[in-house]
């Protein structure tokens, strides 16, 4: 049996980040509505690394990995728009920025959530308390998706993220990569990074009730240590379900569909045409940029 091809993305400043094996392609429409490209090659760590490959700790690597490149995705893509030249960070500080956003995440749906919960009553059972802090975390972390989709500066984004997901879902049936196919399909795919989110939220309640409820110092620095656990088994979870036909395992991707309809939303043929371009330079980098879109800036695609 073939073993199948995983393709990784997220929406960027006007555009699409798509990610296949040692392959990164960022492709963006530009304010003269022709399409910017960008392709480099990609070390992953566990190429370097086989022990990093190791299922649940792979987990953990790629989603700090994905954090450095999402990041530098980000700021190519808004050198790419701006068609600015000397604008992109230097190493340190896409990885300062990484740092801070990964502090700012932690702080805001770990760290403040145990110690909200210092506030419920501590004579109850740790499971109850634990349960308490993790229906806390999961509010703040609804609370902060509801926050940035009134963003109406969001919209286009979440339509690329859209983009994104239709561009994937057309590759994987299998079918040519023209605009009119990927339309066909859903903007919800069960491998999203929103859904990984709520997984890590959902499956640490779980991990975090097996070490009862010690001082909040404790709590903090427990919630701290086995968030790359936490993260590696989702990563697994993710994957087993996106892939399993078991109706009990599909029931597990609902919730995460159902989220996404919070982070994506219909994107037009021209979003989409982006993303097949991004789409198409990671499966084949050897190919001259104009042939990802006919050589037809800003129409249809008809490669």
């Amino acid at each position: 049996m073939k073993k199948p091809q995983f393709v990784g993305g997220q929406a960027v400043l006007e555009g699409v980040m798509m990610r296949h094996r040692d392959q990164m392609a960022i492709a963006c429409r530009r304010s003269d509505n022709s399409i910017g490209l960008i392709s480099e090659k990609v070390t992953p760590l566990a190429a370097r690394y086989p022990i990093l490959g190791w299922p649940i700790l792979r987990g953990a690597v790629i989603f700090f990995e994905s954090l450095v490149t999402g990041v530098r995705a980000l700021n190519l893509s808004a050198a790419e728009v701006l068609q600015e030249e000397g604008e992109e960070m230097q190493g340190w500080q896409s990885f300062l920025v990484v740092l801070l956003g990964l502090g700012l995440g932690v702080g805001l749906f770990f760290i403040l959530p145990t110690y909200l919960a210092k506030l419920v009553p501590q004579g109850l059972h740790p499971i109850v308390l634990n349960l308490i802090e993790g229906l806390i975390r999961l509010a703040i972390f609804l609370a902060y998706l509801f926050l940035v989709t009134r963003w109406n500066e969001m919209k286009r984004f979440f339509g690329y993220h859209g983009a994104e997901h239709k561009a994937i879902f057309c590759f994987e049936a299998g079918e040519p990569l023209h605009v009119e196919r990927a339309q066909r399909y859903s903007t919800l795919h069960p491998r999203c990074g929103t859904s990984f989110l709520l997984i890590v939220m959902v499956l640490s309640i779980l991990l975090f009730s097996f070490f009862g409820w010690p001082s909040l110092a404790q709590r903090i620095a427990l919630r701290l240590l086995l968030l790359p656990l936490v993260a590696g088994i989702s990563y697994e979870a993710i994957r087993l379900t996106a892939r399993s036909s078991f109706p009990p395992l599909r029931l597990f991707v609902i919730p995460g569909l159902w989220l996404q309809r919070m982070t994506t939303s219909e994107p037009d043929n021209g979003q989409v045409e982006v993303a097949l371009c991004a789409l198409k330079a990671v499966l084949d980098p050897d190919r001259k940029q104009e042939e990802y879109w006919g050589g037809c800036p800003g129409g249809e695609n008809n490669v």
